[in-house]
């Protein structure tokens, strides 16, 4: 059988020491699993009754997350875009250009937020603001290196049709290929935007804003019963992000 030939099993060596070595490092270890039983009594003896008094304050405090997720996806994507035509191969135009564009968006996406975020938040103050330009700065790295794979295994057929018809190779390029990878990129978009809501909470540790923050200081207060209250918003707020990108999806597609 071809799942039992040498390089297969050395393959399958090399995942089981791995695996190993790393569950040594990490003091992962099987039978901890056996004291879950104390998150469960932690959450019923702890987390509830849930501080419902906080909702209003919870809501503004997430549609201040919503707002710094959007913005910063929003504002990554529209920088990304035209980014993603000089990272891909086949619109670059040359070695130099391609290679440049392309070491930038791999510099800005191997600096997580959170760097970004102590960065920018010793440079602004705390706040929102900080927090938005990190996630900005990550996302157009990250989209712009998807969307620039989108435009290489895009089908050139219809920018040849552009070009025989006096289309100049940039136009050819953005309206031959956008409408083909359309799709995809709003399922890239909506996908980075639930991250970067799960982000922006991250961001809020280090004085960001947003839901984060009170999160933060909530735990640090041990006010688990309002923990708990953050903990059901943030997840009506990825529900809510993924059920609208789901619909226009739907209906681009």
């Amino acid at each position: 059988m071809v799942w039992f030939r040498k390089r297969y099993l050395i393959y399958l060596a090399f995942i089981v020491i791995a695996l190993w070595w790393s569950m040594d490092v990490t003091g992962f270890e099987l039978r901890k699993f056996s004291q879950i039983s104390n998150i469960f009594d932690m959450v019923q003896n702890r987390f509830f009754p849930i501080e419902w008094s906080l909702l209003p304050l919870m809501a503004r405090e997430s549609l201040v997350t919503l707002a710094m997720a959007f913005l910063g996806t929003f504002l990554a994507l529209l920088v990304a875009l035209p980014l993603s035509f000089l990272a891909a191969g086949n619109t670059s135009g040359g070695r130099v250009v391609y290679g440049l564009t392309r070491s930038v968006l791999s510099g800005l996406r191997s600096i997580p937020e959170i760097v970004f975020g102590l960065i920018f938040v010793a440079a602004f103050g705390l706040g929102p603001f900080a927090a938005v330009i990190a996630i900005i700065l990550h996302n157009i790295g990250v989209l712009g290196k998807l969307i620039s794979e989108l435009i290489e295994a895009a089908d050139e057929g219809p920018q040849e049709a552009m070009k025989s018809v006096g289309a100049t190779r940039w136009v050819a390029h953005f309206f031959s290929i956008l409408p083909q990878i359309w799709p995809n990129v709003l399922s890239q978009y909506f996908y980075r935007f639930e991250v970067a809501i799960r982000t922006s909470l991250i961001l809020g540790f280090i004085g960001g804003g947003g839901i984060g923050q009170q999160l933060f200081n909530h735990f640090q207060s041990f006010y688990y019963t309002a923990v708990a209250l953050d903990i059901i918003c943030i997840m009506v707020l990825v529900i809510f992000v993924d059920f609208i990108g789901g619909r226009i999806r739907a209906r681009v597609i």
